[in-house]
């Protein structure tokens, strides 16, 4: 992979640069933003401070922790085994899992694909969101992969198969650790550890440097903080800030980024750069060059694959496998092509790519909530679209 154009020289884009300068220190304490187009940098900037107490800048190469800006990058390493016949995304992964079998209300054990975990719709799913302290995946001591837990991956894929399953595999959409899961599946069924596939069939194809679950540089880390008033809160070792409405939270361990002993969650574990988020992603819009995966699993993965079902919120979108899935920009109210695939992460990040117009926008953020799912997400791809319509 070869890096973009340092920051001091790279592109600007005015109504996203502008756009930066307003939300400056009182919604976002630092962030980094990256656009391409056809593959071209349209726009590279690093902005506000990675650090407020000791007023670092923002670095175009700092590394932030990736909360689910994970998923499509180790669903992308998954599917490479798929294409290597190593795994099949319609197998039951008892195959490879044989006491991963979960059971529903009535004491029935489903069988559960691959391709159900990659798309959340296996009927798993995550502790954070819990309505009540003393749910299920509390009681059996779940990990949702961010916190200082120091169960390994295998005990903790067995204490999810304690919980009982939230609906029949397949019929339902919800948000879980299907990823984690698949991840061991992944290890069971190569013998290798998730960072060294990760490595194998990822980092070293694209010249990835700095992505892996833990980092030994940890100084090159951007602090976490939490949306507040009138500013940001630093974040807490071992702070729970509550995600959405009725849910208990996220349990944040900001030391587990440079902390290899904690289990690799695929869902949720990595740690890397904006470059490198950006390299991945465009190595899937652009896969007949990059050769990184067949054009047919690319095609799946941008295919919603439980019908009209996927997140709420906004509406108009499904679920692919990785990533959702734009299926109606006009219920969406975006400016984004039908087709689009877009994410984020609880450390305050978000991603998208328009494949149709060959446009791909990574914005890593050290602010959580507001660089996930805040104003922000939306003004900057209304910015980026408005920006490039003006060059055109």
């Amino acid at each position: 992979m070869t890096l973009a154009l340092p920051v001091d020289t790279a592109p600007a884009l005015p109504a996203v640069s502008a756009l930066l300068r307003a939300v400056h220190p009182q919604r976002l304490v630092g962030a980094v933003v990256l656009v391409r187009e056809h593959g071209v940098l349209r726009h590279a900037s690093a902005s506000g401070l990675a650090d407020r107490e000791s007023n670092t800048p923002m670095r175009r190469d700092h590394l932030f922790r990736l909360a689910s800006v994970s998923k499509p990058l180790l669903t992308t390493v998954i599917l490479r085994l798929v294409a290597e016949e190593v795994l099949d995304l319609d197998a039951p992964v008892q195959r490879w899992l044989p006491a991963f079998r979960p059971a529903l209300a009535d004491g029935s054990r489903p069988p559960i694909s691959l391709r159900q975990l990659l798309s959340h719709s296996s009927g798993l799913g995550y502790r954070f969101l819990e309505g009540d302290a003393e749910g299920p995946y509390a009681q059996a001591g779940v990990s949702d992969g961010m916190d200082a837990n120091p169960v390994t991956l295998q005990q903790n894929v067995q204490r999810i198969a304690q919980a009982p399953l939230l609906f029949a595999p397949g019929s339902q959409w919800l948000y879980s650790l299907g990823v984690d899961v698949a991840g061991a599946v992944a290890e069971a069924a190569t013998g290798e550890r998730l960072q060294v596939l990760f490595d194998r069939l990822l980092a070293q194809p694209l010249g990835l440097r700095d992505t892996a679950f833990a980092t030994a540089e940890g100084a090159r880390l951007a602090t976490p903080y939490v949306s507040d008033t009138p500013q940001p809160h630093r974040l807490r070792e071992g702070e729970v800030v509550p995600a959405f409405e009725g849910s208990v939270g996220i349990e944040y361990s900001v030391a587990r980024a440079t902390d290899s002993h904690r289990y690799p969650s695929a869902g949720a574990g990595l740690v890397g750069s904006a470059d490198e988020v950006m390299a991945v992603l465009e190595a899937l819009r652009d896969v007949r060059a990059s050769q990184l995966l067949p054009d047919s699993v690319v095609a799946q993965m941008g295919t919603p694959q439980v019908g009209e079902l996927g997140p709420v919120d906004p509406p108009g979108w499904g679920f692919g496998l990785g990533f959702a899935v734009l299926r109606d920009a006009a219920a969406s109210g975006t400016p984004q092509t039908a087709g689009t695939w877009r994410w984020g992460g609880a450390y305050g990040h978000s991603w998208f790519v328009d494949p149709a117009r060959g446009l791909s926008v990574v914005a890593l953020t050290n602010t959580l909530y507001e660089g996930m799912h805040g104003a922000f997400v939306d003004e900057l791809r209304d910015a980026v679209y408005a920006d490039l319509e003006t060059v055109r």
